[in-house]
C-alpha cells in the first residue's frame, strides 16, 4: 500500500502564561516568548494541509495545571489532528501523572482511561499508520527525576508492536534514543538527556522494524542513525531556545521505496522580538560562560581554572552551533587535546536539518 501524508514537529514549547514565569539567571529558555513563539509557528503551519502536528513532550514550562488548560484549548482550535507525550517538565512530580492526562485526551491520550497515571499510548493516525507515544519520565528511589521506561510500559509496548495490522509504526518519547552529540551517553552534559535503558528500547523497536523516532529534551536540531538498529533519532530544538526551530516532514512510500523528507525552519521574528534570532543567540552567548566553564574544568579535560577562562571566550557560542544543528567546529588556537575534544562535537551524517531519509 502506498503511503504520502505530511506532518509538522514543534518541541519543549514551555507553555508559560505570564503570572507562572519563575527566573532563573542561568536559565537558557526564553519562557517569556513562548505563547508568541508557538503562535508563529501555527500561522506558519495554517495553510500547509498537514495531516497532523506532533509536539515530543515538555509541553509547559513546569507542569502548571494553567498552562496545561491554556496549551489544550488552544490545541482544540486547530483544523488538524494533534499528537503530544509528556516531557520532564510537565510531570515534575510523581502526583503530576494523574493530572497530566485529563488535558490531552483529544491529542493521542484516550478519553476515559482507568489508569489515568499511564502515559503512554498507541492511536491510528491514517490508515495503516500508527503512532505510539512512550512515556520516558520516571523517579529513582531518592526521587530524583529520571529518563527511563518501566518493565510495564516495555511489556506493552512488545504486546503492540506484535500486532501487525499497521504498514508503519512512528515512535515518539521524550528522551533521545541514540547520541545527538560527542558521547552524549557517557559524560554528564549529554547523559542526563537520553533515556537510561536506550538500548533495551532500540532492540524491541529494531525487532519490530521500526525506522523512526521522534525525539526532544536535548534543546537542538539533530538528525542520528544507528547501523545497529537500522534507527533514526529525529530530535528537534526547543521553540524558547536558539535557533527556536520547527519542522515540516514529508513521509512517501511506493515503488520506489520509503523516504522522509525533513525540512527545518526557524521562528525569526515576534512582536516582542523582531530580530529574535540574533536576540536568542546573543542571550545564550550572554549566558554560555558556566555551562562552557564545566566542561573546560571536569572530565575529561580537568583544565585548571586560569586556563580554562582563557578559553571561554571562543567558546561563547559553541551551544548555540550545536542546537542549530549541522555545526563543524575548529579551534586552531587551542591546545591539542582540547581541541580533539571540542571538535569532535562537529556534526557526522546525515544532516540535521534539511535532508532526505531513504528508508531500509
Amino acid at each position: 500500500m502506498a503511503l504520502k501524508f505530511k506532518f509538522a514537529i514543534a518541541s519543549d514549547l514551555h507553555i508559560a502564561l505570564p503570572h507562572t514565569i519563575w527566573d532563573h539567571p542561568a536559565r537558557f529558555h526564553l519562557v517569556e516568548y513562548s505563547i508568541s513563539a508557538f503562535e508563529e509557528v501555527l500561522s506558519q503551519l495554517a495553510n500547509l494541509d498537514l495531516d497532523f502536528l506532533l509536539l515530543p513532550g515538555d509541553l509547559t514550562q513546569h507542569g502548571e495545571p494553567q498552562n496545561h488548560q491554556w496549551l489544550s484549548q488552544r490545541l482544540a482550535q486547530l483544523p488538524y489532528p494533534v499528537y503530544v507525550i509528556a516531557g520532564n517538565h510537565d510531570v515534575p512530580t510523581v502526583k503530576s501523572f494523574d493530572q497530566f492526562t485529563p488535558h490531552y485526551t483529544k491529542f493521542g491520550f484516550a478519553s476515559g482511561l482507568t489508569e489515568p497515571h499511564q502515559l503512554y499510548y498507541e492511536c491510528e493516525i491514517l490508515p495503516k499508520v500508527r503512532l505510539i507515544g512512550l512515556n520516558s519520565n520516571q523517579f529513582d528511589a531518592d526521587g530524583k527525576q529520571i529518563g527511563w521506561i518501566d518493565e510495564e510500559q516495555l511489556t506493552w509496548l512488545q504486546s503492540v508492536l506484535d500486532c501487525q495490522d499497521y504498514e508503519l509504526n512512528l515512535v515518539t518519547i521524550h528522551h533521545n534514543v541514540l547520541e545527538h552529540m560527542h558521547e552524549q551517553s557517557h559524560n554528564a552534559l549529554g547523559r542526563r538527556y537520553m533515556l537510561g535503558n536506550h538500548e533495551r528500547l532500540c532492540e524491541i523497536l529494531h525487532k519490530a522494524n521500526v525506522k523512526l523516532v521522534f525525539t526532544g529534551h536535548l534543546h537542538v536540531q539533530d538528525v542520528a542513525y544507528s547501523d545497529l538498529y537500522n534507527l533514526y533519532d529525529i530530535t528537534t530544538g526547543s521553540l524558547v531556545s536558539y535557533p527556536h526551530p520547527y519542522r515540516v516532514l514529508n513521509y512517501t512510500s511506493d515503488a520506489s521505496g520509503d523516504r522522509l523528507e525533513i525540512t527545518s525552519f526557524r521562528v525569526k521574528s515576534i512582536p516582542e522580538q523582531p530580530d529574535l534570532l540574533h536576540f536568542s543567540r546573543e542571550w545564550m552567548g550572554n549566558h554560555s560562560h558556566p555551562f562552557v566553564l564545566n566542561l573546560l574544568t571536569q572530565r575529561p579535560l580537568n583544565l585548571p581554572l586560569e586556563i580554562a577562562e582563557t578559553l571561554t571566550p571562543e567558546l561563547r557560542y559553541f551551544w548555540a552551533y550545536i542546537a542549530d544543528g549541522d555545526a563543524k567546529f575548529e579551534f586552531p588556537n587551542f591546545p591539542r587535546r582540547v581541541k580533539k575534544y571540542f571538535e569532535a562535537f562537529s556534526d557526522i551524517p546525515p544532516k540535521d536539518n534539511d535532508v532526505i531519509l531513504v528508508l531500509k
